[in-house]
């Protein structure tokens, strides 16, 4: 692609409007070295057998592409073994993409793939914020973006991301140590439908979030199968794991139409659908 360093060059105002552009990154060298999240604990030894997760991620991207969205592809790289999960490296916020802070020395190369992509083509980038902050983390939905306030994601750079965003309101989400990103277990997947797993947050999170949406609850086995997880692509379209059927009648329920795809040799390293996609526009 050739993008220009106009304001149209990105845009994603929410999570759920159509999905146009997306970047992502193929598990060509993909292992659980350093153990850095609860789900990685569990399949440390059986590790990832990168020909299936090869070749699920191929049908990722060409359900995608069969619904007409641009998917860019950055170069994968033999040292960067958590790269298929780009959601994490940068997160666009209506017409600004950001570059993250990564928390974990393992990942923190991946930025670097993003921002050369990014120069190539002209695409203003916003960088440098302080302490952590991860794309996994952040939430957007018209004037307000929820952050996750995580062990990937610190409070510091919650108060510099809304000083940047002094039109838009910033919201806290602190959740249980345990958890790895907000996307993990909370998902917004039209103006007033969320997917959510309620023991991850505070009382108040719950309070503030059961006020503003109707709420698909998914179990703790769920959860661990990132059923939030899911990817919204527009006209009430939702990627979703075939395996987590219960959260998938539950959509179906509400009126969302469900596209099943396997994802899950790559869940296995502790991301799902909106993990593997960076989105550069929505319209």
């Amino acid at each position: 692609m050739v993008g220009t360093a106009s304001e149209n060059s990105v845009q994603c105002n929410t999570e759920y409007s159509p999905l146009k552009k997306v970047v992502v990154a193929k598990p060509s060298y993909m292992k659980i070295t350093d153990i850095i999240n609860e789900t990685q604990k569990h399949y440390q030894n059986k590790n990832i057998n990168i020909k299936t997760a090869l070749q699920q991620h191929e049908h990722f991207v060409q359900v995608l592409e069969e619904h007409q969205i641009e998917v860019i592809q950055l170069a994968s790289q033999p040292d960067l073994h958590e790269q298929v999960f780009t959601r994490d490296i940068g997160f666009t916020i209506h017409h600004r993409l950001f570059i993250s802070s990564m928390s974990e020395k393992v990942r923190k190369e991946e930025t670097d793939v993003l921002q050369s992509w990014a120069r190539e083509n002209d695409i203003e980038v916003e960088e440098d914020l302080p302490s952590s902050i991860e794309g996994g983390d952040i939430v957007v939905d018209g004037n307000t973006v929820w952050v996750g306030e995580t062990k990937r994601t610190s409070g510091k750079s919650i108060s510099e991301l809304q000083s940047r965003l002094l039109d838009l309101q910033v919201i806290p989400v602190p959740l249980r140590g345990d958890i790895l990103h907000l996307d993990c277990v909370f998902n917004i997947i039209d103006q007033s439908t969320a997917i959510l797993y309620p023991p991850a947050f505070t009382k108040n999170s719950l309070k503030s979030i059961s006020a503003r949406y109707k709420v698909i609850e998914v179990t703790k086995k769920e959860q661990f199968t990132m059923g939030p997880n899911v990817l919204s692509i527009g006209s009430r379209k939702v990627i979703s794991l075939p395996q987590n059927e219960q959260l998938n009648t539950q959509l179906e329920k509400y009126g969302f139409h469900v596209i099943p795809v396997d994802l899950s040799e790559i869940i296995k390293s502790g991301g799902s659908f909106r993990c593997c996609t960076l989105p550069l526009k929505r319209t």
